[in-house]
């Protein structure tokens, strides 16, 4: 069994692409696969309004909504699908911010308020760690939401994370992993992306943030910036959760 990792899948069960990253191959490019439930996506039917994915997000320094906008065009790409991005709102005072040399919010991207949830289809949340835990302006957040909770408002709805850490060891698991509580009490339906990336989930040739839970990015002393791949895991991220909905709502 892997650190953290679960069990490998034996190569029967794996792809070509992800048996060839398993045997060690370095030709096997570290990009996503389409799994077969995927690239059998149903259609949305004509004049369906399209299925709405809030990707609700907190970013000090800007790679958490890296991921996130990335995670938007995953989204989009799936037909019948939206990606509504939002931040939450900063409880940090701008003298703090200031001395944290954190760079200005994206204006364009709205804040949102906790009772909107209830317009979404599902929710993709992303946050950097703080001590492996969910940073405190989103806890602040989902500490908001207590009438939603109170009306089980959110019952149902599938749900799930991505993160930034500082370190490969600093919670790239286990800050999404504490943070399922919260869906739990909503009633909410957790959708991590598995393996399903494929051979990016598989190669050991560089440091690459994102785990079974959700996409993932290494941000270092605040100076790195996402790579194509985790990048690439927030886009395939957003359109496998973008999928999953529409059998959901098609069932």
């Amino acid at each position: 069994m892997g650190k953290g990792g679960g069990c490998v899948p034996s190569k029967k069960k794996l792809s070509g692409v992800a048996a060839a990253a398993a045997d060690g191959e370095r030709d096997a490019a570290p990009i996503p696969v389409e799994d077969q439930a995927l690239e059998a996506e149903p259609k949305a039917a004509p004049g369906v309004t399209k299925l709405r994915i809030f990707i609700v997000f907190y970013s000090m320094y800007g790679h958490v909504e890296a991921l996130a906008k990335r995670m938007k065009k995953g989204v989009d790409g799936v037909d019948g699908a939206e990606g509504v991005l939002y931040r939450v709102p900063e409880t940090l005072s701008p003298e703090v911010l200031e001395k944290m040399k954190a760079p200005p919010k994206d204006e364009s991207v709205p804040v949102i308020a906790a009772a909107e949830l209830v317009e979404a289809d599902a929710v993709l949340f992303g946050f950097p760690t703080r001590y492996g835990c969910m940073a405190a302006q989103m806890k602040a957040f989902f500490d908001a939401t207590g009438q939603l909770w109170q009306e089980q408002r959110l019952a149902g709805k599938p749900g799930g994370f991505f993160v930034s850490t500082g370190t490969q060891g600093g919670g790239q698991e286990t800050t999404a992993w504490t943070a399922i509580t919260q869906l739990a009490h909503h009633g909410m339906l957790f959708v991590p992306i598995g393996y399903t990336f494929g051979a990016g989930m598989f190669k050991m040739d560089e440091i690459r943030g994102g785990s079974p839970y959700g996409a993932g990015v290494f941000a270092g002393d605040g100076s790195r910036e996402a790579t194509d791949v985790e990048l690439a895991l927030a886009e395939h991220q957003g359109k496998y959760m973008a999928a999953v909905v529409k059998r959901l709502a098609l069932a």
